[in-house]
């Protein structure tokens, strides 16, 4: 098949490498001049580090780079992803600095007809795939709130953006910032530009648990948090094995274990001493994310360098009595707001998409109706790549291409679309309640990586040996377990 990829981050990628080996012909269109998406040059903010360990955040062919540190940075993310372009012969399949504009089925619904602009010249004329992988990302269309009084900040000279647009410290040097959120991007930036702007506040409507890379200083989050057992201390909509254990007879021998990171997090990071122990038990941090704790963000709070207003919003945007840009906060402080910056999350769509086949994607709450967050049930010739945010990006991505790749052969035995339908249904309800509505349209799938990896795998009949998955119980995911995988696939269907 003649295939469009439709960006070019981990997903992208990891789709392009898998799809061209079963020998179909991938085209990879990414609006920004690099590959990398969310790691992209153009859109990774200063401090963003991996919330992972350098040795689970990879794809199971190429491990990183022995001389990266345990987290590596923005940069050298995007400089692992050039590499495995250059492993894997990609280059040819890019195509860079490209935007898709539009992309219609044909009037058969038997293909799709792209549209795309590279960048500085005008559209081209639309050209014809046989099937398009939309792996445009869901964290790559910021969001910035409707603010009341925007339009006077802005004259009065402040300036607001998203987190991902801060490229430079120095977009921060000297200025009064303000930060809104408390997500793992506002944080980091907050840490990252506290020393050197005049003053940094950090406006939080909820305090998020964050986890230290090292709990107590000694153990490393890896062992706690990217285990199977780790994931299995939060409560997953069908519960076997181990896990009827843990939140049936062994339920308090599994809340005495969150308990104690409870404790041991809040005394490390000291937050009972500067008032920000979030409300809540710490087993609510499954509920929408996993958020690593930002280096020296604490330290700097109990400095006084960054001043944290828990359980507060801005209001409105107005200027001070020296005419200067400012933010009234819901907490009925006033303070200088030369430069916002937004960690207030992104919008999950496709604008290259028509508003009819969108409207077939999603239910009436818009939430994304997608069989193991790939398959949609209406939109022919379609699959989603990285629509499902995992602890594990790389290794998600690339078994999602796997799963693509067996359905795109006639490999995988799926049930019925009304089976599908209802599955998805019970799927998202249940996500939807779990996050108290922080799914992100359909698409978190955090804590619960590694149930939507069995998944795909179970349904291939590809899975790990047992032996295998349990020595993931209690040693971090190690992504080249997984790396015959896509060959074993493609033993079968050419055999």
């Amino acid at each position: 098949m003649k295939i469009a990829v439709v960006g070019a981050g981990f997903a992208g990628l990891a789709s392009a490498k898998v799809l061209t080996e079963f020998g179909h012909q991938v085209a990879v269109f990414d609006k920004a001049p690099d590959v990398g998406g969310v790691w992209s040059a153009t859109r990774r903010y200063t401090g963003l580090y991996t919330q992972n360990n350098k040795g689970s955040y990879s794809f199971s062919d190429l491990p990183m780079p022995k001389h990266y540190p345990e987290w590596p940075s923005g940069e050298q993310v995007q400089a692992y992803l050039e590499q495995y372009v250059e492993a894997h012969g990609l280059s040819e399949a890019l195509r860079l600095s490209t935007e898709v504009v539009r992309a219609e089925l044909t009037d058969a619904e038997d293909g799709w007809l792209v549209t795309s602009r590279h960048s500085g010249e005008a559209v081209g004329d639309p050209e014809r795939f046989d099937h398009v992988v939309v792996a445009n990302g869901i964290f790559s269309d910021p969001v910035i709130p409707a603010f009341e009084g925007l339009a006077q900040l802005l004259r009065a000279g402040g300036k607001v953006v998203a987190a991902s647009q801060l490229g430079s410290v120095e977009d921060a040097r000297g200025k009064n910032v303000v930060v809104v959120g408390y997500g793992k991007s506002a944080c980091d930036v907050a840490a990252e530009i506290g020393p050197v702007a005049a003053d940094t506040h950090l406006v939080a409507r909820k305090l998020l648990w964050k986890v230290p890379k090292k709990l107590g200083n000694a153990v490393n989050m890896k062992y706690l948090l990217l285990t199977r057992l780790g994931e299995a201390l939060f409560r997953y909509q069908d519960l076997a094995g181990v896990e009827k254990f843990l939140h049936g007879p062994g339920n308090a021998v599994r809340k005495s274990m969150l308990s104690s990171v409870a404790a041991v997090t809040t005394k490390q990071l000291r937050l009972k001493e500067l008032g920000l122990v979030p409300r809540g038990e710490f087993e609510d941090i499954a509920r929408s994310t996993v958020s690593l704790a930002s280096d020296a963000l604490y330290d700097q709070v109990a400095d006084g360098a960054i001043t944290v207003h828990r359980d507060t919003e801005v209001e409105r945007f107005t200027t001070d009595d020296d005419g200067a840009p400012a933010a009234v906060l819901s907490n009925g402080r006033m303070v200088r707001a030369d430069l916002v910056v937004c960690g207030t999350g992104f919008h999950q769509r496709v604008p290259f998409l028509d508003q009819e086949v969108t409207d077939r994607l999603l239910d009436d709450r818009g939430n994304f109706q997608l069989y193991r967050q790939i398959l949609p049930h209406d939109v022919p010739h379609l699959t989603f790549a990285g629509y499902n945010s995992s602890l594990f990006s790389p290794l998600s991505a690339e078994m999602a291409a796997v799963w693509t790749a067996a359905h795109l052969a006639g490999a995988l035995d799926l049930p019925p679309v009304e089976v599908r339908r209802e599955h998805v249904a019970d799927r998202v309800d249940w996500m939807e309640k779990r996050t108290e509505g922080k799914h992100a349209r359909g698409t978190n799938i955090i804590p619960f990586s590694l149930h939507q990896v069995d998944e795909l795998l179970d349904d291939l009949d590809l899975n790990l040996s047992g032996p295998a998955r349990v020595k993931q119980w209690l040693l971090p995911v190690d992504p080249t377990a997984y790396r015959r995988v896509a060959g074993r696939l493609r033993t079968r269907v050419t055999a």
